[in-house]
Parts: C-alpha cells; sequence; structure tokens
C-alpha cells in the first residue's frame, strides 16, 4: 500500500493495494501490521457504515471527552472527505485537509483523534465506512459548523442537505478550550 501525508500531520492518505482482473478486484481494507508501519496502530474498537445521497453533508463531527480516530473508505459511490485540526495547542488549530474517496479509487483517510471529520457526498447515492479507535458516545458527541468562514472548507455542492444537529453546529471560535482535545 502507498501512505501519503497530507496538508495536516498526522492525517494519512492511504492506498490500498488492489488485485483485480476480468473477474473484478480484491484489497485489504485494514491489517494491522502494515498499518503500523506508517503509524497507523490502535485497536479499532467499533465499525460504522452509512449511505447518503448527492449533496448530503456530514459533520463536522468529533467527540470530547472521548475522542475518535477514523480510518474511512467509500465503497459505493464518491464523496469529498475533510478532517480539521481542532486541537488548540496545535500550529494546524483550525486548518483542514480533505481527499475524494469513491469505490473506483479505493483510497482511505487516517483521521487521528483530536480532528473533526466531515463528507459530502458527489455522486448520486455514497456507502461510507469507518473504523473508529473507541466507541460512540451520545454523551461525547460534538460538531462544529460545516460552513464556519475561519476554516474556510470549499464544499462543492451548495447547498448541502444537512441534519438539523448539523445545521445547529457552532464555530470553531464557539467552542469552550475545555471541550476541544489537546496536542499531543
Amino acid at each position: 500500500m502507498k501512505v501519503s501525508a497530507t496538508g495536516l500531520k498526522p492525517v494519512l492518505l492511504v492506498e490500498p493495494r488492489v488485485f483485480g482482473d476480468e473477474r473484478g478486484w480484491f484489497l485489504e481494507t485494514w491489517r494491522a501490521e502494515h498499518y503500523a508501519e506508517h503509524g497507523i496502530g490502535p485497536a479499532f474498537v467499533q465499525s460504522n457504515a452509512s449511505r447518503s445521497r448527492r449533496g448530503v453533508l456530514r459533520g463536522l463531527h468529533y467527540q470530547w471527552p472521548s475522542p475518535q480516530g477514523k480510518l474511512v473508505w467509500v465503497t459505493e459511490g464518491r464523496v469529498l472527505d475533510v478532517a480539521v485540526d481542532i486541537r488548540p495547542d496545535s500550529a494546524d488549530f483550525g486548518r483542514w485537509t480533505g481527499a475524494e474517496l469513491s469505490m473506483e479509487n479505493h483510497h482511505q483517510l487516517w483521521i487521528p483523534e483530536g480532528f473533526a471529520h466531515g463528507f459530502q457526498v458527489l455522486s448520486e447515492t455514497a456507502t461510507f465506512n469507518y473504523l473508529c479507535t473507541r466507541p460512540y458516545r451520545p454523551d461525547a458527541d460534538a460538531a462544529i459548523a460545516w460552513d464556519d468562514p475561519d476554516i474556510g472548507i470549499d464544499w462543492p455542492i451548495d447547498p448541502p442537505e444537512l441534519s438539523p444537529k448539523d445545521s445547529r453546529a457552532p464555530r470553531l471560535r464557539e467552542v469552550a478550550r475545555d471541550r476541544l482535545p489537546g496536542s499531543p
């Protein structure tokens, strides 16, 4: 597999090795020893999948005080996937990086603890997969405004389709520092 740095350390773009022929293709979506060679070594404790239609934007989500790291990929369709550094002591605080993840390119994004995460569906539908380092906790669920001008994410479909929770999320500067993860 090929692992590339993104604009934000330690968010990584992973390109698994795909073995294909006229019958189709095969790839490993996770193998601990191979990912550990690139610093992706947590134990995953929860696996999730979601399906959404074109224009749906989910995010920017994070958990506090029980942060999650996520390895994410798409098995149907195409999305713009985004990570935002929300560690107040980080030199990259408030910066974002993104990558297109699709059924065709098989790319994955590693989003460590300390980052908010979101994605927008670019195809008619998309099935999105997550491996998480901690279980989801409703009492730790938090979000940041998808359109926070201080972050400045260039979402491709405007207007997006949002959940009520995501449409009410505060700007990053409105979140108390004690509700954000510390830098490693």
